[in-house]
Order: structure tokens, then C-alpha cells, then sequence
């Protein structure tokens, strides 16, 4: 099984949300596209917050500036080709996180959106509370939604606001797989901690709007 990690924008709390969905989950981790931050990238972080037995797979792109992918790709004198991006061989459940928000473009014709009906897998939407958080969660939820994209549920990121998470559930009758509380620093305990807390509930909330048979059938589908 393979999931799609985006958020409502950049720095929502991606990265957090797909380490501890790999130690709740037993899932690998591979991130297609990294901008920026080579030596201390989002893939290095999630591999210090996994076991060793969990596998983060080799970005397909590394790109050396901090940027849009597109405008980092043309930098370093390159062009991403979406038909390259994909699936790394895996046996167990796979989260791959993209890189900012659904419309982030990957080359002059292509954002991260249309790469979503060809992989059909799953997505997770990660919001993080603030000012005009609700907008920006909508959006992004019927975005998926018109382009028939998958959904298996929304990560809430930051302080609780029992308000916004109402009319967000309200609006999208999305599933909210787990809450992620605002802490100074994150480690690997926190990961840890929480994943165990997710685990059990989240598992029955994914299993219930992704049978088995159609994880199945979608692995050998797409991995290559």
C-alpha cells in the first residue's frame, strides 16, 4: 500500500506527520523530490526517527536549491520528468512525501496535482492551525476531491482550535487520522510516543476507506 503525504502549504508539519505515520504504520518512507538542504534533508530526519528494519528510499532528484522544484531543477541545469518518478520496489506500506502544497510545480507543465491520478494511491492532507488555515485546508480538500484523487484523511498539526477542526470536519467530512500537538523540539521520543498513540485507530480508519484487495491491486500495479 502507498500513501501520499501533502500539506495545505509549506513548512505545515509534512515531514513530522510522515515519520510518525512510518513508525505507526511499519511503512518505508521515500521522498521524490528534495530542494534544498542536501546534508540535512527531510529524508535524513525521517531515518533518524525510524528503526533501522524501516527503509527510506534514495530521492529521485536532489536538487541543491532551496526553492520551487522546477526553479531548482533549472538551476542546476536539469529538468524532472514526472515519468521517471516511479515507485521504489517495496514490501511494506509506503509514505511518500511531496514537497510543499498540491500546486507546487515540478517542471513548466506539470505541479504535483497531476502526478496524483497517474500514481492513484491514497492521500493524506496535513493542516496546520493558523490564520486562514480553514481556507487554505478547503481548498486544497476540493482540489483533491474535483480532480477524483483518493483521500484517506486529514492530520491536524499544532495547538488544538476546536473550532477550526469543527467546520473543517463540517465542511469535508474528512476523516481526521491523528493530531499532532505543538512541542519545542521534536525527537524521536515524541515520534515515538505518538505513533504508538495513533497506531491502533489508525490503521482501522485507513482499512476502512482502503480495502486490502485495492492496496493489492495497486502495488503490483505501479511497482516497479
Amino acid at each position: 500500500m502507498e500513501y501520499f503525504v501533502t500539506g495545505i502549504g509549506t513548512d505545515v508539519g509534512k515531514t513530522v506527520a510522515s515519520a510518525i505515520l512510518c513508525n505507526a504504520l511499519e511503512a518505508d518512507y521515500w521522498k521524490p523530490v528534495q530542494a534544498g538542504a542536501l546534508d540535512n534533508s527531510d529524508s535524513h530526519f525521517v531515518r533518524s526517527m525510524l528503526p533501522s528494519h524501516l527503509t527510506v528510499h534514495p530521492e529521485a532528484y536532489r536538487l541543491t536549491e532551496p526553492m520551487s522544484p522546477h526553479a531548482a531543477a533549472r538551476i542546476d541545469g536539469i529538468e524532472i520528468e514526472t515519468g521517471s518518478l516511479k515507485f521504489p520496489s517495496h514490501e511494506r506500506t509506503l509514505i511518500i512525501e511531496g514537497a510543499g502544497g498540491l500546486h507546487v510545480p515540478l517542471n513548466d507543465r506539470q505541479t504535483y496535482i497531476d502526478l496524483l491520478p497517474v500514481w492513484n494511491v491514497p492521500t493524506i492532507l496535513v493542516s496546520r492551525n493558523y490564520l486562514g488555515s480553514i481556507n487554505h485546508t478547503l481548498m486544497s480538500y476540493e482540489l483533491l476531491s474535483q480532480r477524483g484523487i483518493p483521500i484517506a484523511g486529514i492530520v491536524l498539526n499544532g495547538p488544538e482550535n476546536d473550532e477550526t477542526e469543527r467546520i473543517i470536519e463540517r465542511y469535508t467530512g474528512a476523516t481526521i487520522l491523528g493530531r499532532i500537538p505543538e512541542v519545542e523540539h521534536v525527537n524521536e521520543a515524541f515520534i515515538r510516543n505518538l505513533a504508538s498513540v495513533w497506531k491502533l485507530d489508525l490503521a482501522k480508519k485507513l482499512a476502512k476507506t482502503f480495502p486490502v484487495n485495492e492496496a493489492i491491486e495497486r502495488k503490483v500495479r505501479l511497482m516497479v
